[in-house]
């Protein structure tokens, strides 16, 4: 039914604009809506959050867009060089097909689209420039002042990244957008200026942010923060080790987080029911099986389940959970995109330093290498001048 619909692709987020909206169009038909990502740095574990929300979508009917969005790369500070990003673009798109399969959700019913595939059209790029003469430098910068890499002294690209969002919306003909909460200015910045080109204001659905294993907020720029998809099992338990998670304390707890926002919900999607098993030798205990985060959290609260054997547990559900997308990486041909999208860094030239003449003023060197200059100046003349 249309409120069964309504649930399910609202449940676990942390905002809907436009609920109204999404029940009115439901009632008539199904949504069209389309989730969005710039290919930058190398992708998170964190990349799981919205892909499990995917299958939601999916499960209600609705007809999903995947938009890995290129030009976006490169308008923001150059995150993804322009040389790369068709790379990075390809990459994308296999990692987010790994990390779906994994999940057992069915690739035949998402399209994906490129951005630049439109964004470089006549038509776009007309209403684009209609928005630059609309968009205030103060609204543009706002907008993106949660999503743009934001520095010292901005380039102009920044600026058109949010219009050009807003954007995508009409040119990919959905009624909605999903993004996580940091996207909320830029999604009501599209509220506010898509009508004024003559469009239809759009429904935003966002999620909550992963914290990352530090407390803050998990990024592909700090290594620290996130585990990388296809980091090694050794990798993944050292990044853990040193996460943040103090006893007792749940407020900024990155790992308790993780278990929330990814381990239970991939459980569910993959076995039908959510499921994590704290790990413990027999004489502290034996293992644990909680089958609700809730209840995990109020035991690590009460300090029945210790930071040591929540985080080898975390580490080890991570790494069940990653084993078929690195299994998919391990192929030559993945191998050789992952060096084309990501090449490691050129090696830096040597400085060969010149052997110094010790014990002797500068100006008795130089002296000295005019005197041998002029010696064999003296030395060509003679080779060349003729005696007979």
């Amino acid at each position: 039914t249309p409120e069964q619909k309504f649930e399910l692709i609202t449940r676990n987020l942390g905002e809907v604009l436009g609920a109204d909206q999404l029940k009115a169009t439901l009632a008539e038909r199904d949504i069209k809506l389309y989730w969005g990502t710039a290919p930058t740095g190398r992708v998170h574990i964190a990349y799981f959050v919205p892909m499990v929300k995917l299958a939601d979508y999916l499960q209600a009917g609705c007809h999903v867009k995947i938009l890995l969005a290129d030009i976006h790369a490169f308008l923001d500070n150059m995150k993804a060089p322009i040389e790369l990003v068709q790379a990075r673009t390809k990459y994308y798109e296999q990692v987010v097909k790994s990390i779906l399969r994994s999940l057992g959700v069915p690739l035949e019913k998402l399209e994906f689209v490129v951005g630049s595939s439109y964004e470089l059209s006549r038509e776009f790029s007309m209403d684009n420039y209609k928005l630059a003469a609309l968009v205030t430098e103060h609204d543009a910068k706002k907008a993106g002042s949660e999503v743009v890499k934001q520095v010292a002294s901005p380039a102009l690209s920044g600026l058109l990244y949010p219009g050009m969002q807003a954007l995508d919306e009409e040119y990919l003909g959905v009624d909605a957008q999903f993004g996580g909460i940091d996207q909320r200015k830029i999604f009501t910045f599209a509220e506010k200026y898509l009508p004024m080109l003559g469009y239809s204001k759009r429904i935003h659905l966002m999620n909550s942010m992963v914290p990352g294993l530090n407390g803050s907020k998990m990024s592909a720029s700090d290594p620290n923060s996130k585990i990388d998809l296809l980091d090694t099992k050794k990798e993944v338990q050292n990044k853990i080790k040193k996460a943040y998670c103090e006893l007792g304390v749940v407020e900024g707890n990155g790992v308790l987080a993780f278990a929330k926002n990814v381990l239970f919900p991939t459980s569910e999607l993959r076995t039908g029911h959510a499921e994590f098993v704290v790990l413990r030798p027999e004489q502290y205990g034996g293992n644990t099986v909680y089958t609700d985060y809730a209840s995990l959290e109020s035991d690590f609260a009460e300090e029945k389940v210790h930071p040591g054997d929540l985080k080898s547990s975390v580490a080890a559900a991570i790494n069940t959970l990653l084993d078929p997308i690195r299994e998919h990486f391990e192929s030559a041909e993945m191998q050789q995109l992952l060096l084309e999208a990501y090449p490691p860094p050129a090696a830096k030239p040597k400085v060969v330093k010149q052997k110094k003449k010790h014990n002797k003023r500068p100006d008795a060197v130089d002296a000295e290498a005019e005197a041998g200059a002029e010696v064999k100046a003296v030395e060509e003349q003679l080779a060349n001048t003729n005696l007979d």
